[in-house]
This record gives C-alpha cells, sequence and structure tokens, in this order.
C-alpha cells in the first residue's frame, strides 16, 4: 500500500524530530545511527513544513473568500518605542 494512503499526523511527527534531536545531542549514538537519524529528521522536516505550507494556503484561501483583513507580519518594535520613556 503507498505511503499517500496513510493519513499524516503533525504532531506525531514533530515529536518524533524533537525524539531524534534529543537522541543526537545526547550523543550516544554510532556515526551510522547519527546518519540514518539524521536522515529521517530531514524526511519529517520536510513532511512537516509541507504540512504547515498546506494549512498556510487554506488559511490564505479562506481569508481571500471573506471580508476578514488580510494576515500581516507581527512587529513588536513598534511598541518598543514607549518602553524606555
Amino acid at each position: 500500500m503507498s505511503r499517500k494512503n496513510t493519513k499524516f499526523n503533525f504532531e506525531e511527527s514533530l515529536a518524533s524530530l524533537e525524539g531524534l534531536v534529543e537522541a543526537m545531542e545526547a550523543g550516544d549514538l554510532s556515526l551510522e545511527e547519527s546518519l540514518k537519524a539524521f536522515e529521517q529528521g530531514i524526511k519529517l522536516t520536510r513532511e512537516c513544513q509541507q504540512a504547515l505550507d498546506t494549512a498556510e494556503q487554506k488559511v490564505q484561501l479562506l481569508l481571500a473568500n471573506t471580508d476578514v483583513p488580510a494576515a500581516a507580519p507581527f512587529d513588536d518594535e513598534d511598541d518598543g518605542e514607549s518602553a524606555g520613556a
């Protein structure tokens, strides 16, 4: 059965990625194990990024079909001007 038929779980993939990072940072893996963990981490990172990109596209499509203002990047620099006064 192809992998496309299985449902992607973002939270599980992110948890797996965090586990791989912790294992690699601990330094207890052999070189071969580290390379396998790195390869798996790259795969999980790409899958998570693709899921985030898809979600962002869906949000943009939903916002385009409503009267809700478009999303804008958050800039907290403007609030810092009065903090020193």
